[in-house]
């Protein structure tokens, strides 16, 4: 099995992590294990990482990655929005750091039969992991045509979301809409030429998008996870948030804000009455983007943005 997946951002975000020899870390998104390897590099004996990935072949590869530590590893197969429950599982009460790689590999993308990519014949399915019922053949031939759009205008930002709801519940009449090329077959007849030489990229990426996030419900968990984290950090430990589009960078942005206010009283109340303490402290004021050689090597790193926060 070849999983090539170039690790997006790597030396920031280990920089940021702040290692420490004998601490305990938690890649949430494993993908081929590049993140993960440079982590155990920097641990001593009595360190610990702690891998989770709901890709069965990401596993598989991150496992062959890291064979040299396997004393210092260990692999878990989930969603990181369990993080709670993988740490209860392993009987560890607090960890010193987290990361979180957020969205699609390039592996996923560029293996045709997961029906990630819009460039390749494949079975409509997206689903990260393989286990769970919800597939992108679902979300298109069932939805009503109304939750389409609203997911494809809500998540893929496409604005010719409710032209393309109605044309493909038009063709899924006829006949299921099973592949992707089928898809984007549909998705050529329903965005007007004019306008597809207009957009920067494949047509079909945004709508792509949409579905991919929906199957695999990535604001959600993601929403979902970052308090999750902060509770389980010790102090001084930190989390590394790496997004690829605005969605999820805004999500990451604002969660980071509300973890670090002090009084979340309402302003007519003159003394402080919520005994609410801020959690985290914002490392990255800023996200932290790629240099441009790691931009013209990996085309994936050029809407990458890195955000960290440590625990108080």
């Amino acid at each position: 099995m070849n999983f090539e997946h170039i690790s997006v951002l790597l030396e920031e975000t280990i920089e940021n992590l702040n290692i420490k020899e004998n601490g305990i870390y938690v890649d949430g998104t494993l993908g081929g294990g590049g993140h993960s390897l440079e982590i155990v590099k920097k641990l001593g004996k009595n360190g610990k990482l702690i891998g989770i990935d709901q890709d069965e072949q990401a596993l598989k590869a991150a496992k062959l990655r890291l064979k040299d530590y396997q004393d210092k590893t260990v692999f878990v197969k989930n969603n990181f929005v369990h993080i709670d429950k993988v740490l209860e599982d392993l009987h560890i009460e607090k960890v010193d750091g987290v990361i979180l790689d957020i969205g699609v590999s390039s592996h996923q993308l560029d293996e045709g039969e997961r029906g990630f990519s819009y460039m390749k014949d494949a079975p409509l399915d997206m689903r990260m992991d393989q286990d769970q019922e919800l597939s992108a053949f679902t979300v298109v031939n069932e939805y009503p045509k109304e939750f389409l759009t609203e997911i494809f205008y809500k998540y893929g930002e496409e604005k010719w979301s409710k032209r393309i709801a109605e044309k493909i519940a038009e063709e899924r009449q006829d006949q299921k809409i099973a592949t992707t090329l089928d898809l984007v077959e549909v998705l050529d007849h329903a965005i007007p030429k004019k306008v597809q030489r207009q957009i920067q990229g494949h047509f079909a990426k945004r709508v792509f998008q949409a579905i991919r996030i929906e199957v695999n419900q990535e604001l959600r968990v993601l929403e979902e996870v970052i308090p999750k984290v902060v509770e389980r950090l010790k102090p001084g430990g930190r989390l590394c948030i790496i997004t690829f589009h605005s969605l999820e960078d805004r999500i990451v942005k604002n969660s980071f804000k509300e973890l670090n206010k002090d009084c979340i009283c309402p302003p007519e109340i003159p003394v402080c009455v919520c005994d609410h303490r801020r959690k985290v402290k914002i490392i990255t004021r800023k996200p932290i983007e790629a240099m441009e050689t790691e931009k013209e090597n990996n085309a994936r790193s050029r809407s990458a943005k890195l955000r960290v926060c440590e625990k108080v």
